[in-house]
């Protein structure tokens, strides 16, 4: 994981994203960027990693990743694809001080906005906007979560990649049948019949 080069036109270009996507407030986006790192993760290259007692969290500028957890036999199950525009954390573990459960992992050449946990606290503890803030983004989350879990456990894959394929649009040209079907909970073969299925 490599610092992005810190000129100014880089520094203004992440702040106009933060600022588009987040609609922070100004005093906020300062106080978000001055905790912030810019940096670029590589494609197959962990921000955290399965073991790891987390110490950051990051905000999506540009890439892909997938929270992943893999078994004593090396099977993987990806538990959370996540886009741009978004942050990632192992947050649970964070908080606790403990071991992550699993790993997240860059799907592509990934630009990122690393934030140090106590840095963020820091801010939470000297401005309310921050905590009103956290309870957005794990309201979203918590809802996000309860969806994935009713479909995985209600619906049939062919209604789950079905539903994968209408919220997550061109997403397979960008990674691979495997990580698809893992989060599909389903072997690649069965993914490959229902595509044909679909393309019939």
């Amino acid at each position: 994981m490599q610092p992005v080069a810190k000129n100014e036109s880089q520094k203004l270009e992440n702040k106009k994203t933060l600022l588009n996507h987040l609609n922070l407030p100004e005093k906020e986006l300062n106080e978000l960027w001055n905790i912030s790192e810019p940096k670029t993760i590589s494609k197959g290259d962990y921000f955290i990693s399965e073991g790891q007692i987390p110490k950051k969290m990051a905000f999506v500028i540009k890439g892909l990743f997938r929270y992943v957890y893999v078994d004593e036999k090396g099977n993987e199950f990806t538990k959370s694809i996540i886009l741009e525009n978004s942050f990632i954390s192992s947050y649970s573990a964070m908080i606790q001080n403990s071991s992550s459960y699993f790993s997240i992992e860059a799907l592509e050449e990934s630009e990122i906005l690393e934030i140090d946990y106590k840095n963020w606290q820091k801010i939470k503890d000297q401005n309310s906007f921050w905590n009103i803030f956290l309870l957005q983004i794990i309201e979203k989350a918590f809802c996000i979560k309860e969806k994935r879990e009713r479909e995985l456990l209600l619906l049939d894959a062919e209604k789950r990649y079905e539903i994968f394929t209408a919220e997550f649009p061109n997403l397979e040209n960008r990674i691979s049948q495997q990580i698809i079907a893992s989060y599909l909970g389903i072997q690649p073969e069965s993914l490959s019949r229902i595509k044909r299925k679909y393309k019939a």
